[in-house]
């Protein structure tokens, strides 16, 4: 996968750097994979990845629209901490046939298939849009943008925080959020009927009720303000309903 950027932490602080950095238990990707993000201190998002451990190096595996974004907020971070941080040359490649040896499960969702690091890329044709709408997957860039607080984005069902693991960056407001108020806000999966494309603002009673993102077919992923969707909804000319 082209789109993707595999980055490099080693030394022997590397977990206790990662761990006080991100959103999810870093010590778990000694037995696989994990799928976390980075936040600002106010706890929106800057990037979210996928976590592995090697025998001496932890593999960051990254948007490459994020990729020199999260270098250059982790080497930020860095200070005295025995690490080193770089870019490798591994291909991620990712698919939902039969498991090549050595792949791992993507750990935001059964139905998301493998994910595989190598030289060459033997990802497979999978309709990746399709099924991150009937799984609500939010995506780097699309989903997930700068304003994006994590736990309106699915994180939790995703299993990208863990709300045991202690302090990490925007950890404050992630656990007000879980902890102290109702999520007024998130992604939702919807039903168009009619003609919207992606970006199209959602509508209630002439309320502004949020936008639209990835379509397949007559589904989409929406982002919606959940005390306005009581009802029957519009973007271009199409009606929106949950699906």
């Amino acid at each position: 996968m082209s789109d993707r950027m595999v980055l490099s932490i080693s030394g022997v602080d590397r977990v206790s750097f990662l761990q006080g950095l991100v959103t999810n238990d870093v010590t778990r990707a000694a037995q696989g994979i994990i799928y976390a993000a980075l936040l600002t201190p106010q706890g929106k998002f800057i990037a979210d990845f996928f976590v592995l451990g090697q025998d001496d190096r932890l593999l960051v595996d990254v948007a490459q629209s994020h990729g020199a974004t999260l270098l250059q907020r982790l080497s930020m971070y860095r200070l005295r901490a025995a690490v080193q941080i770089g870019q490798t040359d591994l291909v991620v490649s990712r698919g939902t046939g039969s498991t090549p040896p050595g792949a791992l499960p993507d750990p935001r969702h059964a139905g998301m298939g493998w994910r595989f690091y190598g030289d060459s890329d033997i990802s497979d044709q999978t309709d990746w849009d399709a099924l991150r709408v009937a799984h609500l997957i939010p995506e780097t860039g699309i989903e997930l943008t700068p304003e994006t607080y994590v736990l309106e984005a699915g994180f939790e069902a995703l299993h990208g925080v863990d709300f045991r693991k202690g302090c990490y960056v925007g950890q404050e407001i992630v656990a007000r959020m879980k902890h102290k108020t109702e999520l007024r806000k998130g992604l939702a999966r919807v039903r168009i009927d009619g003609a919207a494309q992606p970006g199209d603002p959602i509508t209630a009673d002439g309320k502004d009720t949020g936008v639209l993102h990835t379509i397949s077919g007559d589904h989409a992923i929406a982002y919606l303000r959940f005390d306005r969707a009581t009802g029957p909804m519009q973007a271009g000319s199409a009606t929106i309903t949950f699906a």
